[in-house]
């Protein structure tokens, strides 16, 4: 029993240093963020490899959601008679869940575990020692910016994927099926809200960029200085950055549309 005990205690604690030095250095990069706004050209870098590198398979899968969702959405709505609304429908799916979500998820394991890789190997070099030695701070000049990128680039994914998936759905209802052009998009122009739906999915976009950007780093920052360690790291990156951003969904939706 105190053996039960010792381990539960021993299992919290651990827990809750862990949460104190994710916050510890959450906040130490933040404050080193301000040295950026001299060499700004250290984030435009990080935001083309992030955001660049990334863009096809955003592309690609939101035109893909959109086929899915313009065909399923014409079943459904077939059977009511309302058919015409299938251009409200997936335009609301998209800016409001789809987009923000799939392309968080899909960021995660892209750039995700690019970042978390990238920084693993860099202790594992030993180049983040290096940089300290040099009286250079790893999170003003490493980690910082490649924050700020994700944090930027998340919300012009998350665009591209929902203007993308947008098209897929005018093509499979309108082109393939016959739905009425103008019904399609005097429909979505209606009914979508600028600040309510479309907002609120760029809110999304922004949490959700900073929570997997920060956890990609972190991971990185912490791995172990070996080839296994940063596997693990990286493994981490997809599983927590993954789960992280369905409770945020859950959590943001309650909050917005309650």
């Amino acid at each position: 029993m105190i053996d039960w005990l010792a381990s539960i205690g021993s299992q919290v604690r651990g827990g809750l240093a862990n949460l104190g030095l994710q916050l510890r250095t959450f906040v130490a990069m933040l404050v080193a963020s301000g040295g950026l706004l001299r060499r700004f050209r250290l984030v435009t870098d990080q935001v083309h490899f992030i955001g660049n590198y990334s863009l096809v398979i955003i592309a690609v899968s939101g035109l893909f959601v959109g086929f899915v969702l313009g065909l399923q959405g014409y079943y459904t709505l077939n059977k009511y008679g309302s058919e015409q609304a299938l251009g409200l429908l997936v335009a609301l799916s998209l800016v409001r869940e789809l987009g923000p979500v799939v392309t968080a998820l899909l960021f995660a394991g892209r750039a995700g575990t690019s970042l978390t890789a990238e920084i693993g190997l860099m202790k594992a070099t030993e180049q983040l020692a290096a940089m300290e030695m040099m009286a250079v701070n790893p999170l003003t000049r490493v980690l910082a910016p490649r924050f700020w990128a994700g944090v930027i680039a998340m919300p012009l994914l998350a665009a591209v994927f929902s203007a993308v998936g947008v098209l897929g759905g005018y093509v499979v209802g309108v082109v393939l099926i016959g739905v009425d052009e103008g019904a399609f998009w005097s429909q979505m122009q209606g009914g979508v809200e600028r600040w309510a739906d479309i907002g609120n999915g760029v809110l999304k976009s922004v949490v959700f960029g900073v929570a997997v950007t920060f956890i990609a780093l972190y991971q990185g920052y912490i791995a172990a200085a070996t080839p296994e360690g940063v596997a693990r790291a990286t493994t981490r990156t997809v599983v927590i950055g993954s789960l992280m951003v369905l409770w945020l969904d859950f959590l943001l939706t309650a909050l917005m549309f309650s």
